[in-house]
């Protein structure tokens, strides 16, 4: 009997939003599964995806996801028309629908796809409600980034 075993592939995160959490301030964020095509999950186990410019819409009463970019791969079936950045249906239960949608409108947030992982065999989005940030924000989260490297450089030398 051979011991050997093979590698476990999917742990962990496929893609991920640093642009949103650059020019947005991040808040309640939720867990949603995608509905995606055979070639999709090939293509997601490659790691080949994109989320810079990805949004949720609401229409209809379902989320949708735009924007988001998985490339196919070269070895993809010829008669399967693949279309990198069509919109994708996001999974979420009416509740969430609802409340993502009250706060879209009265609050004027905007919602972000800001990860897309494996959680167990299925692939999970996290989507977060947003809020621009002005240049002089920006600058002030680099400013507070660059003080706790510091700080943590200063304590890790004192402690010897």
């Amino acid at each position: 009997m051979s011991t050997n075993k093979k590698p476990k592939s999917g742990g962990g995160t496929i893609a991920q939003n640093k642009k949103a959490r650059h020019d947005y301030f991040l808040e309640d964020k939720l867990e949603v599964g995608l509905v995606l095509t055979g070639w999709e999950v090939k293509s997601l186990r490659e790691g080949k995806c994109q989320l810079v410019d990805s949004f949720v819409q609401i229409h209809n009463g379902e989320a949708w996801l735009h924007g988001a970019l998985i490339s196919p791969l070269q070895q993809a079936s010829t008669h399967i028309v693949t279309e990198p950045r069509r919109e994708r249906k996001l999974l979420m239960h009416r509740r969430e629908i609802d409340r993502l949608v009250q706060k879209i409108q009265a609050k004027g947030y905007t919602c972000v796809c800001t990860a897309i992982y494996w959680k167990g065999p299925n692939i999970k989005a996290e989507i977060a409600l947003a809020k621009g940030k002005q240049s002089h924000d920006k600058r002030d989260t680099s400013k507070d980034r660059d003080w706790a490297k510091q700080k943590e450089r200063i304590m890790k030398h004192s402690v010897r």
